[in-house]
């Protein structure tokens, strides 16, 4: 189960709420978690906050079990955590590497849930990074490219 809040409705919560339902399915997982649409302002209050560092990301996960991948409590669903995408940041994103803002989005997804998985990147290196690398063969696997 995942919970989606988009104060500003500035998403499509049923699409996203697809596009979180094939990533895990793929990914042959499922859990409870929340993914948060907010502002470049809120994020770097967050980035500030959580990684000292006082500019806006796109996207900050915290996972409930830092280095686990999707623990485990026998009769629960399997709690991972929260991912927090800046939608302004998103948009910035699509446009820099001239790709449709769906296309970004769903990217970001995809990115969120690894981490939640206890995946990580040291850079932002799409042909080093195994992380980058998966984000990118599941991007192709689920059709998520444009």
């Amino acid at each position: 189960m995942h919970y989606i809040e988009d104060e500003g409705g500035r998403i499509d919560s049923g699409k996203v709420g697809e596009w979180l339902g094939s990533i895990l399915a793929a990914l042959g997982e499922s859990g409870d978690f929340s993914v948060h649409f907010i502002s470049d302002d809120e994020m770097r209050e967050l980035n500030r906050e959580y990684r000292g560092k006082d500019e806006p990301t796109d996207i900050l996960t915290f996972a409930l079990c830092d280095g686990e991948s999707f623990p485990e409590v026998e009769g629960e669903e399997k709690e991972l955590g929260d991912i927090f995408i800046s939608l302004d940041s998103m948009k910035r994103n699509a446009s820099a590497f001239s790709v449709a803002e769906d296309e970004e989005l769903r990217r970001l997804l995809v990115h969120g849930i690894l981490h939640l998985r206890g995946m990580d990147h040291g850079t932002n290196d799409f042909a080093a990074e195994p992380m980058l690398i998966e984000q990118e063969r599941l991007m192709r696997e689920l059709g998520f490219l444009s």
